[in-house]
């Protein structure tokens, strides 16, 4: 499926064409095409192996496309990125940045340490008294003040992923991107950060969650891009999406679709 024509109107965060991608010396992407909205929060759904994580890499910047005729990748309008701007437009949370994150690192550190674009801070990286308070104030939102000077290490999962996105927010981005954010968490963990989710999307950010779970997608997105072999197989509304016949193929796999308070939650078919 190529890139949708009917979204051709409105102002794009992320726009690109025909792309291709490699890494060690595999094409990981062939010929994806997808343009997505600021103001239109989306999930990005599929199963595992479907390029979700590659995409996600490609938005950070952590993977380059291949610059061949007929192809383009704009973030927010331009295919010439700054890195430090784009930082202040667009927060990534990832599997792969959790993973680079020191035990011993306390929350307010993970948070100032954003500031300068960078896992921690140095003798080089010294936060202003506005940077100091921004972090705080985040904090304090995500209901995380108190555990500011506690240790990541030490942290569960549910907490440590709300850091998380708390370190993305100290810019105030107007786009939020989520690499399986409820991954190994448990229920109570998991609905605090859906919680998180939906406020964020009320107060005006732009979400884009990327995952494989249907359950996870909350009311506030109302559009679904699904992914195989890392090209859209499905894109259009949460409500035409998200169905038993168009998630079983998918899924490859017949599945029951069961809503309830705007959630759905999938059964075998």
């Amino acid at each position: 499926m190529g890139l949708d024509q009917n979204r051709n109107s409105g102002s794009a965060w992320l726009d690109c064409q025909a792309i291709e991608a490699w890494i060690d010396g595999h094409r990981v992407v062939k010929d994806l095409s997808l343009r997505l909205l600021k103001g239109e929060s989306t999930a990005v759904l599929g199963p595992n192996g479907a390029g979700k994580t590659t995409l996600v890499k490609l938005i950070s910047r952590t993977l380059y496309p291949v610059v061949k005729p007929g192809s383009y990748w704009r973030l927010f309008g331009s295919e010439t990125v700054n890195l430090w701007a784009l930082r202040q437009r667009l927060g990534v949370v990832s599997t792969e940045l959790e993973q680079r994150i020191p035990a011993s690192l306390t929350g307010r550190e993970l948070l100032l340490a954003a500031f300068f674009g960078a896992i921690r801070l140095g003798r080089d990286r010294t936060p202003s008294e506005q940077q100091r308070s921004r972090s705080e104030d985040v904090l304090r939102s995500m209901d995380l003040d108190g555990l500011a000077d506690e240790k990541y290490g030490q942290l569960s999962e549910g907490q440590r992923r709300r850091l998380l996105i708390a370190r993305a927010l100290v810019h105030a981005p107007e786009v939020l991107v989520l690499d399986e954010p409820t991954n190994a968490l448990d229920l109570r963990a998991r609905h605090t950060l859906l919680r998180t989710l939906r406020n964020l999307c009320q107060q005006g950010t732009t979400l884009v969650l990327v995952t494989h779970q249907v359950d996870v997608i909350i009311p506030e997105i109302k559009r679904v891009v699904g992914l195989q072999n890392c090209l859209i197989s499905l894109d259009g509304s949460a409500e035409s999406t998200l169905t038993g016949p168009k998630l079983s193929e998918l899924f490859d796999t017949p599945l029951t679709v069961v809503q309830s308070g705007g959630f759905r939650q999938v059964l075998p078919g």
